[in-house]
């Protein structure tokens, strides 16, 4: 929190013009949800997702790398773990 006010409530907030499946618009208002904040939900989550997969991606030999040691040698510190 900032000041008292959360991030989230101080974020600024744009208006969009958007095509959206009519369908989805009538079970959305039936179900009382908020579309702006469900297509802001939404988008949020494809924003995580395509981040992990460019950052999986941009680390993909480091990964691969790492996990071909781990084949091979075993988890480090593995005798030290309790389960």
């Amino acid at each position: 929190m900032k000041g008292g006010i959360s991030v989230l409530q101080s974020t600024q907030r744009a208006s969009v013009n958007t095509s959206i499946d009519s369908q989805l618009i009538k079970d959305a208002k039936a179900l009382g949800i908020n579309i702006s904040r469900a297509a802001e939900a939404g988008i949020a989550k494809a924003i995580a997702a395509e981040k992990t997969r460019r950052w999986q991606e941009e680390n993909r030999e480091a990964i691969e790398s790492s996990n071909e040691y781990v084949r091979k040698n075993g988890l480090p510190l593995a005798k030290h773990r309790p389960f």
